[in-house]
């Protein structure tokens, strides 16, 4: 059914009584206010919806299944406010994060809905507030106002009513685009697409009149509005360890029970064993059986073993992600000081995601370049000039053309001309010609004014001949103040080249010319005219009138009048301009893909008059940033329709292509199996992921969207995926959309660079989501404007580039970076090193949790498989808190292998964390096994030293026993940090000396006499370690155990290195 959407001018009554169904039988107001609401959160949804959120990390939901066990006395063999603590202060910690984060995001609503406008209230303007504004109001909008809603321009103060519309905060252009009488101020460049952006409702109207304003009407606002419907939702990122961690948690809670269940059978059989044999013993066990003990026994050994996935881990890695983003927020390396902007993690919960990227998507305009344009080189006769004047008349000419043939506006300030134009492009050349003394002064609806050398001159405008892409060329057509009429045209080279009277010496110097030009990556057109005759141009004219008035088939009427006039031209020559990069931008691109990260342009520049077309400005940027290499084969759509055709001539009676068609004959031109003879060979053997050369893809976004138009593509050519794709027919039920989808991705991220030209938000987010669905790799977005927003959001990491334009993008990123080139040190140095130190900390602490507290289970089998602990209490609550904790803390924050300049000059080491190589299941499995290792030998060589009653005294005890394994397992696990340390800083010294002392103060504190005296029930071990390690034998034994534990780490670490330092020098 069409979309309808009705609004009656100044007529809030209706609008307000107009419903819509929403759910079941309930409605409500079909035209929503103008207030817009981008938080979260409010007072009432807070703490359910973030407790909700939380709860989807599978280690918050085993924490509270734990602390629910221990709520039973039966079973419970620690407090229940043990767990319920630290589980507290974890979801206090986030909720917090979270709460700032959104207050945030509340206050910069209610600054935007508190912004003042002016809104017809019967007969009057009045002043009110953007959050008042109701569909079908009045809205009167002065010289650099803010654009509140999608409004309807009902007059301007301009000439015909035109006003200009600074787009920055939108797309992070710096031009403005011409709003005539009767078109919509639409809030997003996206074309037709009813899902736009966010909250960012900022485009700046530019009017040229000091007192001049611009009377609208409100046909969307608030969530309706075009950039509202951009945005796509705010989404929770996770990373890869974070997933990761979510599926150990499931499988270790698993091993978990599974071990809990064999020592409660076990427990079972041991007391049936032991009421058979004692059976003098009976009394004690009347009230109870074998299976009921075990069945008790069971969920004591869970409680007890809970432990093995601890809070602590998780407290300490908030606190290690916030540090490593401060380091970020710190660096002055990537500190703007021409502006005074440092860069901004503004998340603090994916740095470690910054070390694994794989796919950049980057914006074009404000992101690569400065969107500065500057006029560098022309071709004038077959002659290059740089900016020289000169006596040619045909040099004039040209410079004239410069000043009359344009869309730009002038405003007087006095003591300077101010251009506001529809583009960069267009304003560098007016200033050009100004610079060479053709100064373009004044326009009207019938006149342009300009200053030729000294001398004033106005010209009658006869008839503008609009630019659009498919013409690629503008014309205006002018009358001299000599009475001659002249039209000037500018344009792509290939549409003006072919539109002229003749083609000389002259011609073929200047196509050499574009040649050149091409080849230092400047933006071309050419430039010709010609002179119309009277009685030609009053027929042409009146034609052009009658063509304006037609309802139907206007637009291709006046079109073919365009064509008519725009023929026989002289070319008078060639214009070079560029739009300069940012500062090392080549240099970046060159170190992220030596660092194995593909980059994607996607831009959403339409073709301009300035350039050659879409894939030509998108090749010279390409080259320009070195995106592209001149050893690449450049695929574009046009050649794979003429492959096509060549090689698959069964398809030539069925035109025009399906752009299934197209992608087929992709596969066949890239992979080489057209040729081949055997149609039904599998993808498999011809991988794209390993390509035999060079290559790149340049497409538009009409091509991307009709690829992606599934069903219309299965419609127009059923069978090639299986055909393709699944050959075999063992995949023969899949989806055979994702099959489309899949081919495309995998057919581009074989190529070493992808464009993609004139493409939506909508385009861009989906483009992103393809790659993260289909190649399953993390993905980065990188752009300025709302346009970028969506895709933004969509990327597992958003980065908002910070400047002039507008702060769309920044408020709705990650990461937040005044250059593109900052964008090489946060993956390349802060990326890499925080996912070596979040690895790191993981192995460590899993390492270090496995070798302290598995000797639990090791004591179960010589103490009647009973869950009777093994260590003190007090050990087992501080052993992750203050005894461990604090050295691999050091690790976390302080880790690295190289340096900072050597992971610059070395980007290749970048490719560990994109293959996930240092902390996957085989680095958990090596890690388990390690612990586990670590806890036998600490309990099985003090187990045999007390069976023979060490020492010169009575410490052949429990106490004792227990203190002297802990104390193994406790140096055995610094000593393995401590080997694993690669930064050695006097922060990391400290902390293992801290963790030694803390061991040795809170002995002292909970073992003293008095404490037991106090409470018995608490404080357990009176002594225990001054009566075991004041016995030499005792520390033999510990010494022992330390010497058996790091003898085989240290000869495996001793082998890594001399492996890694081979590689790393290879």
């Amino acid at each position: 059914m069409a979309f309808t959407w009705e609004v009656r001018a100044n007529d809030r009554s209706y609008h307000r009584q107009v419903k819509k169904k929403f759910a079941f039988c309930l409605s409500r107001r079909k035209y929503s206010g103008n207030a817009i609401r981008t938080a979260k959160y409010n007072l009432l949804t807070f703490l359910p919806l973030n407790l909700y959120e939380q709860f989807h990390r599978m280690a918050n939901v085993y924490f509270v299944f734990v602390i629910l066990l221990q709520t039973f006395p039966e079973i419970s063999t620690l407090p229940w406010y043990t767990l319920l603590f630290p589980l507290s202060c974890l979801l206090i910690i986030r909720g917090l994060r979270d709460l700032i984060d959104d207050i945030g995001r509340h206050r910069s609503d209610r600054s935007i809905n508190s912004r003042p406008c002016e809104i017809l209230a019967g007969r009057r303007f009045r002043w009110q507030k953007w959050r008042d504004i109701c569909v079908g109001d009045i809205v009167r909008l002065h010289k650099d106002s803010v654009v509140p809603a999608d409004l309807l321009l009902l007059c301007s103060s301009e000439p015909s009513s035109l006003c200009y519309v600074e787009t920055a905060d939108i797309d992070g252009r710096m031009n403005s685009s011409v709003t005539p009488q009767g078109c919509f101020i639409l809030l997003s460049l996206a074309p037709a697409h009813r899902e736009t952006n966010l909250k960012f409702r900022q485009a700046l109207l530019v009017t040229h009149q000091e007192l001049g304003s611009e009377e609208s009407m409100a046909a969307f606002d608030g969530l309706d509005s075009k950039i509202m419907r951009n945005s796509g939702k705010i989404k929770r990122k996770k990373t890869k360890l974070d997933h990761l961690m979510d599926r150990l948690v499931v499988v270790i809670f698993l091993v978990l029970l599974g071990t809990s269940l064999g020592l409660a059978v076990a427990s079972g059989f041991w007391a049936r064993t032991f009421q058979e044999k004692h059976g003098y013993l009976a009394a004690l066990y009347q009230h109870t059986s074998p299976a009921q003990q075990a069945f008790l026994n069971f969920w004591g050994f869970t409680i007890l073993l809970s432990i093995i996935i601890p809070m602590s881990m998780y407290i300490t890695l908030e606190f290690i992600y916030l540090v490593n983003s401060c380091f970020i927020n710190w660096d002055l390396e990537m500190y703007y000081g021409a502006k005074d902007i440092p860069a901004e993690a503004r998340s603090t919960s994916l740095s470690d995601q910054l070390g694994q990227i794989e796919f950049i998507f980057s914006d074009k305009t404000g992101t690569l370049t400065q969107n500065i344009m500057s006029f560098k080189k022309c071709c004038i006769n077959g002659t290059i000039y740089a900016a020289q004047r000169d006596k040619d008349p045909v040099l004039r000419e040209f410079l004239r053309l410069l000043a009359l043939c344009h869309t730009v506006m002038v405003e007087d300030r006095g003591d300077q001309l101010v251009y506001q134009a529809a583009s960069p492009d267009e304003e560098a050349l007016v200033l050009a010609a100004r610079s060479l003394g053709y100064v373009f002064l004044a326009r009207t609806q019938d006149s342009i004014t300009i200053r030729e050398l000294g001398r004033t001159r106005t010209y009658e405008v006869l008839a503008m001949l609009d630019f659009n892409s498919d013409r690629k060329r503008m014309s205006v057509l002018v009358r001299d103040p000599q009475g001659t009429i002249r039209l000037y045209t500018k344009g792509a080279d290939s549409v003006i080249l072919e539109r002229l009277q003749r083609r000389g010496h002259n011609e073929s110097l200047t196509e050499r010319a574009l040649d050149r030009f091409a080849e230092e990556t400047l933006r071309t057109l050419c430039v010709a005219s010609r002179e119309v005759s009277e009685a030609e141009f009053r027929d042409w004219s009146r034609r052009h009138r009658q063509a304006a008035v037609l309802l139907q088939d206007r637009a291709q009427e006046l079109d073919r009048l365009y064509e008519e006039m725009e023929q026989n031209l002289q070319l008078l020559g060639a214009t070079a301009i560029e739009d300069k990069l940012q500062d090392g931008v080549p240099e970046t691109i060159q170190l992220l893909k030596l660092g194995n990260i593909k980059v994607w342009v996607l831009t959403g520049d339409k073709q301009a008059p300035l350039t050659g077309g879409v894939t030509e400005t998108a090749m010279n940027i390409g080259y320009a940033c070195r995106l592209l290499t001149d050893d690449m084969e450049i695929l574009e759509e046009k050649e794979v329709r003429s492959h096509q055709h060549s090689q698959c001539p069964q398809l030539m009676s069925n035109p025009p292509l399906s752009h299934s068609e197209i992608l087929q004959a992709y596969w066949e031109s890239n992979n080489n199996l057209s040729g081949s003879g055997d149609t039904s060979c599998n993808l498999s053997q011809q991988r794209p992921e390993a390509p035999c050369h060079k290559r790149a893809i340049i497409i538009s976004g009409d091509f991307l969207d009709q690829i992606l138009q599934k069903e219309e593509v299965l419609k127009e050519r059923k069978g090639w995926p299986w055909q393709w794709l699944c050959c075999d027919g063992a995949e023969a039920s899949q989806d055979q959309a994702g099959l489309v989808e899949k081919a495309f991705v995998d057919l581009a991220s074989s190529c070493q660079a992808v464009i993609c030209c004139r493409v939506t938000p909508k385009q861009k987010a989906l483009v992103v989501q393809l790659v993260k669905k289909h190649k399953k790799a993390v993905t980065l977005a990188i752009g300025d404007g709302a346009n970028d927003v969506n895709m933004i959001k969509t990327a597992d990491i958003g980065v908002g580039i910070s400047g002039l334009e507008g702060l769309q993008a920044v408020q709705c990123s990650d990461y937040a970076l005044a250059q593109f080139s900052f964008l090489q040190r946060l993956l390349l140095v802060h990326g890499r090193w925080n996912y070596l130190r979040i690895c790191k900390f993981l192995r460590c602490f899993f390492y270090k949790t496995f070798a302290g507290l598995l000797s639990q289970v090791w004591f179960a089998f010589h103490s009647g498989f009973t869950a009777q602990p093994l260590y003190e209490g007090w050990f087992l609550a501080l052993y992750n808190i203050f005894y461990t904790a604090y050295p691999v803390l050091s690790m976390g924050l302080l880790e690295q292998d190289v340096s900072a300049k050597k992971s610059l000059e070395f980007p290749e080491l970048y490719m560990v964390g994109q293959q996930d190589e240092l902390f996957n299941y085989r680095v958990f499995g090596v890690t388990l096994l390690h612990g586990v290792g670590t806890s036998l030998i600490s309990f099985y060589i003090a187990f045999w030293a007390f069976e023979d009653h060490v020492g010169t005294r009575a410490v052949g005890d429990y106490e004792s026993f227990s203190v002297t394994v802990a104390l193994s397992a406790l140096l055995s696990v610094l000593v393995e940090i401590v080997l694993d340390t690669q930064y050695w800083t006097v922060l990391s010294f400290l902390m293992v000396t801290a963790s030694l002392l803390l061991f040795c103060l809170f002995s002292f504190l909970t073992q003293t006499v008095d404490a037991f005296r106090i409470a018995p029930a608490i404080f357990r071990f009176p002594d225990a370690s001054w009566n075991a390690l004041t016995d030499p034998y005792v520390l033999l034994v510990v010494l022992l155990s330390l010497v058996a534990n790091t003898v085989p780490s240290l000869t495996a670490h001793a082998f890594r290195a001399t492996l890694g330092t081979a590689s790393t020098q290879q």
